[in-house]
């Protein structure tokens, strides 16, 4: 069966960070993920992931003013020690959580900015993560965002980041599947999977429109489910979506994957 994980960014938002984590045991999952975790001072988060026994799967490098619009780094020439500290800052994380992937995200190209140039220094970024995080043992993610939702947004197809990781030469370097930045941007989500199976280090799922919970919207998700378990898939699946309706009525879907599994009959 699949493994999922509950994104406390999406999820229980009217809740403290904390208390996300205590609701996402009591709806049954035993994995978390998050964008940034960095708000909360680490040993505390570090002894409620423990209390609960969750395993934190994936978090992102530092993405920059959020608040401002940053959504990475990693393409600015002119943040490259910004970046490194980030770096620093997510493995003191990764350590104590045991956490063993990490995203990082391009972030937005400003239009005055040479893609080339904007190329290289994420190339090189990329591989400054890569070499410390795999001295520890941990794989680096790149995602492609679409340009819909994050307009400029740098790193916006699978073939691009397939690019990136081929160029950056480092084994640990892995693609961030995201099935509904892949359905907004191109589509074919079973082919692409299949192309890009044996690089890709993580997948998250939310349906389109709306960027809600399976079920939603247009994407056949019992077919993507079927290939994911024939093509051998065995990381995790981040339910990044927003729910619709409270948490646990966007997790009909959910229940009923894991009873079928259960049963037998998946």
């Amino acid at each position: 069966m699949l493994k999922f994980a509950a994104n406390l960014t999406m999820w229980y938002r009217d809740s403290p960070f904390s208390e996300r984590l205590a609701r996402a045991r009591a709806s049954g999952f035993s994995a978390v993920e998050c964008m940034s975790p960095y708000q909360e001072p680490l040993e505390r988060l570090a002894e409620t992931v423990r209390r609960y026994q969750l395993r934190m799967v994936l978090f992102n490098l530092p993405a920059g003013d959020v608040d401002r619009g940053e959504r990475g780094i990693a393409v600015l020439p002119d943040r490259t020690d910004e970046f490194k500290r980030g770096v620093e800052q997510a493995l003191r994380y990764a350590r104590v959580l045991d956490c063993a992937r990490i995203n990082c995200l391009a972030g937005i190209c400003p239009p005055e900015l040479d893609q080339d140039i904007a190329w290289e220094t994420l190339l090189e970024r990329v591989r400054y993560a890569a070499d410390a995080l795999a001295a520890e043992g941990r794989s680096l993610m790149v995602e492609p965002v679409n340009p819909f939702d994050i307009p400029g947004f740098f790193l916006t197809t699978v073939d691009d980041g397939l690019r990136l990781i081929a160029q950056s030469g480092r084994g640990n370097v892995k693609l961030q599947y995201d099935i509904y930045h892949q359905q907004r941007t191109r589509g074919d989500l079973i082919a692409t999977f299949q192309r890009a199976k044996d690089r890709i280090g993580h997948i998250q799922v939310a349906d389109n429109p709306g960027r809600h919970q399976p079920g939603t919207g247009e994407i056949h998700f019992a077919n993507l489910w079927r290939t994911f378990e024939q093509e051998g898939y065995s990381a995790y699946i981040g339910l990044e979506y927003l729910p619709l309706g409270n948490e646990q009525e966007s997790l009909t879907w959910w229940r009923e994957y894991m009873n079928r599994g259960r049963s037998g009959n998946e």
